[in-house]
């Protein structure tokens, strides 16, 4: 086969043009060009190595940075997905090295989140709240990676970081549950395929939006290829849609966010003092009001009684830290924006959706919608500048299109398979845990994340109709901290044992 090969300088893909070649270039990073043969995997990659020290343990690792093509099996090329992999060196045994694949969310969202912010070997070093750190951000060593458990594999969607169709394909192919699922399952397939890793105990982890896309991919890969998963890890889990859309007619979410409104006004000191002891114990008792009394008065909507709405707003108001007035104005549903905007106001300020705990300043104090999500303000430029910078200089990988991080170009996203109805993959995960009964499920939640309050999470997973032989399957574990528990030192701390714990009972290997 005849091959052409054009290095513009070392380590960039931009410039080389090459058919079916391995080479090494001069600055001794490895670099792999596509296959040309119908039947091969369509693969580009520049190859670094590295180490990291985690629990002592110093480990040498392997990072590849690259893309894969998605391709038809008449040979027609729809897409290149982008991906940073990290696999431990002197591995003697696939067959007992798990193998884990991550994605974040959005729909829309890069892998740079759970990358550089608790699995991968290196992280953002950008303080939290009250001691966040100015720019420029830098990286640091991971003490607390999972690669001493597991090989990883960040994967792009397409339209994030650099993952893109091909020219004159259209991008809606790729943008809705169904084209995710597809399109990212055939990744996963062939990156195993390409490494030789059927073998190895296989893990999914997502945020966000990711968990939606992990628990159809559970059920999409044992039905497609037959690849039956190991482990699944859900971080800030949102599997059925209902309990998170403020739609009217829809009262589901006003029950599901009021732990997070109890615990957020915790944080402020924004509760009474009896409130204010032990943030567990106000949690339990906000708990039992929302399956109770809460609910039953939701349910009863007009017909509510005059005494009993005079009841039920004024333990809204004890849990909430909220007025009265505002709580019966707003009919006894308070919507999330409402309350971000409401609870600081008398102070000047807003809470923050993906972390609770952050504060932001708006243009003024009225209205019931904040400017800003001050956590996500407080997350994205660390995350964006360390990545551009990651992946240039250390991983060598250079690329002068926009690494997408997060943004509206999935959009529109496409839920026509359930039209007229409220996306529900819990109903996917609970059929892929039932044909395969050795599948496990952790779940890492934050009491302070707005976005996926945990407490909608417990009630999806209660409302699963799991059979009772396999509940003990699934795990949860809960982090005062937000969407992003990981930005908080000692959540990442609890997590990554929480983590390896569960991957290594899960592998089944002795």
């Amino acid at each position: 086969m005849m091959s052409t090969c054009v290095l513009r300088r070392p380590g960039t893909w931009l410039g080389i043009l090459v058919m079916g070649l391995s080479l090494t270039t001069a600055s001794g990073q490895e670099v792999e060009s596509p296959e040309s043969q119908p039947g091969h995997i369509a693969m580009r990659k520049v190859v670094t190595h590295h180490g990291v020290t985690i629990n002592g343990q110093r480990i040498r690792y392997t990072a590849t940075a690259g893309t894969i093509t998605l391709t038809d099996e008449d040979g027609t090329e729809r897409g290149d997905m982008f991906f940073i992999a990290y696999e431990k060196e002197d591995t003697q045994d696939f067959a007992t090295r798990p193998i884990t694949f991550s994605f974040n969310g959005g729909p829309g969202s890069s892998s740079v989140w759970l990358h550089l912010g608790t699995l991968g070997p290196r992280r953002v070093l950008m303080g939290d709240v009250g001691n966040l750190l100015p720019p420029p951000w830098k990286l640091g060593e991971n003490a607390h990676s999972i690669l001493d458990a597991t090989d990883l594999v960040f994967i792009d969607p397409i339209m994030t970081g650099y993952s893109r169709p091909k020219p004159g394909e259209d991008k809606s192919q790729f943008h809705g549950y169904n084209e995710d699922v597809e399109s990212v399952g055939e990744f996963i397939r062939l990156w195993v395929t390409k490494h030789k890793r059927w073998e190895s105990p296989k893990f999914l982890i997502g945020e966000s939006y990711g968990t939606t896309r992990a628990a159809g991919l559970a059920g999409y890969l044992a039905s497609r290829y037959d690849m039956f998963l190991n482990g699944i890890m859900l971080v800030s889990s949102v599997l059925n849609f209902q309990t998170l859309r403020f739609s009217r007619g829809n009262d589901l979410p006003y029950l599901m966010y009021l732990p997070t409104y109890t615990a957020t006004a915790w944080y402020h000191g924004k509760l009474d003092p009896d409130l204010q002891r032990d943030l567990q114990q106000t949690l339990k008792a906000v708990e039992q009001f929302t399956l109770n009394e809460y609910s039953v008065a939701l349910m009863k909507g007009d017909a509510l009684e005059d005494s009993e709405r005079t009841r039920i707003v004024q333990q809204l108001a004890r849990f909430t830290g909220l007025s009265e007035t505002f709580i019966e104005q707003s009919n006894l549903r308070l919507g999330q924006s409402r309350f971000c905007k409401e609870l600081l106001r008398d102070e000047g300020n807003t809470a923050g959706r993906l972390d609770s705990r952050f504060r932001g300043l708006d243009f003024d104090d009225a209205g019931d919608r904040y400017d800003f999500d001050p956590s996500m303000a407080a997350i994205s430029g660390p995350y964006s500048a360390t990545l551009n910078h990651y992946l240039r200089a250390d991983l060598k990988f250079e690329d002068d299109r926009v690494y997408e991080i997060l943004g509206g170009r999935v959009r529109p996203w496409n839920y026509d398979n359930v039209q007229n109805e409220y996306l529900n993959v819990a109903e996917t995960l609970r059929e892929a845990m039932t044909e395969n009964p050795f599948l496990k499920v952790f779940v890492a939640n934050g009491y302070y994340d707005l976005a996926t309050p945990y407490f909608a999470t417990t009630y999806t997973f209660n409302h699963m109709n799991l059979d009772s032989t396999l509940r003990d399957h699934v795990s949860m574990a809960y982090y005062e901290a937000g969407h992003m528990m990981y930005i908080h030192e000692p959540s990442l701390a609890q997590l990554k044992i929480d983590l390896t714990e569960f991957i290594h009972n899960a592998s089944n290997i002795d």
